[in-house]
């Protein structure tokens, strides 16, 4: 049998999927994972809690699957991207708490140096923001006593959580990440694929704490036989929203994606061509196969799926996600209600640290469903700042492909195309993120001779419409921008 198998480790759980060759689920595993926020704006996860569930998932999925260790072809994994863990390399031990991508407690140290912004974005095609791993690691580094120095003498190591769990799964012998988690640390140069001397020089990080970077379809090593009784071949590596661009079958210049879990992340792919956008979206790989990169622009949204979680786990709006359907389609529209969750500040085109949430438009007569439809719109919103800033850059696309957990919600779907004006695809798989890193790994084992034959495996499950006129859309989306004017921490 050629399965394949996926470790899908994002930002509110850890699973594990079993694929066959044509992209089919034949078992799967899924753990919650927690978050702690010990300060306002600050985000942690527990690594070890990380790694555990990873291989309960795993386990949990060849179970269900009915198979062994035996008869998987290669593993890909595929991570919350930018999370920073920082380890003793003789103990496997983290040093601090793993410090979550959506973290903002950098945000001092960028504004300090906002005027080197340009410099880094060409080197990395990023921006400085807490955002990004390098501001993590130096802050690591100069709070756990000691461990500058340690660093220094290679005693720790460095990875974002696809790194980390490669170091565990393979039981310390490999210290490794590939090309589209590297470009993500503000540390990889974007045109050599290797990690920059100047960056390090200027953020502060030893070289002695980083990975080797590796294709995403490589040979990553075998997991150690005694976790999963059987050793079995890593050969993907993808960081989520390019392995959901991957999955999405998004292979040719001018294709684009979005994804919708926790945040929200547009990729347009830009080929042999490493686009610098002049509207504050991020350049990036989009994949590198047989050490050829394709780049891609990316705008990220912070809160998308996790306001959802906010309104079931902060405010007790709603018991659980399913339900924010119905209560959305119980009212015409939101009655000039509008959620800016900028629980976390805001990401692009904004790139606000200090913004902060809030609904704004309330009146006597708003109620628990106005405000779960103005949850669920902000995330057209968002994705239309997004697609705004693409289309300053001079590119327009005239078809979405969606996916992640939010989009079986058909309201927030249809809100996507009305509020874009543009076709929004759904795909047969919406687990596309999982799927992408089973295909790297297919790739690398044989099982798919190519980019084309993966392609003909993607299918489409519905399509949306714009289903308003586009004064309408208009109309609704400047009220948006007034909403995002009054959280913003500085005006635009």
């Amino acid at each position: 049998m050629q399965a394949l198998l996926a470790i899908d480790q994002g930002t509110t759980s850890s699973r594990a999927i079993v694929f066959d060759a044509a992209g089919r689920k034949l078992g799967v595993h899924q753990i919650e994972l927690p978050q702690s926020y010990p300060q306002p704006g600050w985000v942690e996860h527990d690594a070890l809690r990380i790694r555990d569930d990873v291989v309960a998932c795993v386990l949990g999925a060849l179970k269900a699957a009915k198979l062994t260790a035996r008869d998987i072809a290669g593993i890909g994994i595929t991570n919350q991207r930018e999370t920073t863990v920082v380890w003793d390399r003789a103990t496997g031990a983290p040093i601090h708490p793993a410090i979550v991508w959506q973290d903002r407690r950098t945000a001092e140290f960028c504004a300090r140096y906002a005027d080197r912004s340009d410099w880094l974005s060409e080197r990395t095609g990023l921006l400085l923001d807490p955002y990004f791993s390098a501001t993590k690691i130096s802050w690591i580094l100069d709070r756990v006593d000691g461990a500058r120095q340690r660093a220094e003498r290679g005693e720790l190591a460095f990875g974002t959580v696809d790194c980390w769990l490669l170091w565990c799964l393979t039981s310390g012998r490999v210290h490794a990440t590939d090309a589209s988690n590297a470009c993500r640390t503000a540390l990889m140069n974007l045109r050599t694929q290797q990690w920059d001397d100047e960056l390090l020089a200027f953020f502060g990080v030893p070289k002695a704490l980083l990975p080797e970077i590796r294709d995403c379809a490589a040979e990553f090593g075998l997991t150690d036989p005694v976790v999963f009784d059987g050793a079995m071949p890593i050969r993907g590596m993808l960081g989520d929203q390019q392995a959901a661009t991957v999955g999405q079958a998004c292979f040719a210049p001018g294709m684009i994606k979005s994804t919708y879990g926790t945040g929200c992340f547009m990729v347009l792919n830009t080929g042999d061509e490493c686009v610098r956008s002049k509207n504050r979206l991020l350049s990036t790989v989009a994949y590198q196969f047989n050490g050829k990169p394709t780049f891609a622009l990316e705008g990220s949204i912070f809160v998308a799926g996790a306001a959802v979680q906010w309104l079931r786990d902060a405010v007790h709006l709603i018991k659980a996600a399913g339900e924010t359907e119905a209560l959305a389609r119980s009212v015409q529209d939101t009655q000039g209600v509008y959620l800016v969750p900028a629980f976390t500040g805001l990401g692009a085109p904004y790139w606000d640290p200090e913004a902060r949430g809030a609904i704004l438009g309330l009146t006597r007569d708003s109620g628990i469903a106005h405000i779960v439809r103005a949850a669920l719109e902000s995330v057209g919103y968002q994705t239309r700042d997004l697609m705004q800033a693409m289309r300053e850059d001079a590119l327009s696309p005239t078809e979405l492909r969606v996916d992640g957990g939010m989009v079986v919600n058909d309201f927030v779907t249809q809100s996507l195309a009305d509020i874009l004006q543009i076709t929004v695809v759904r795909p047969a798989m919406v687990e596309t993120t999982a799927l992408g890193a089973a295909y790297a790994a297919g790739l690398q084992s044989g099982v798919y001779e190519s980019l084309e034959q993966i392609a003909q495996l993607w299918a489409e499950d519905a399509r949306f419409e714009p289903g308003i006129q586009p004064a309408q859309a208009e109309q609704r989306y400047a009220g948006w921008l007034d909403a995002v004017a009054r959280v913003r921490s500085q005006p635009a």
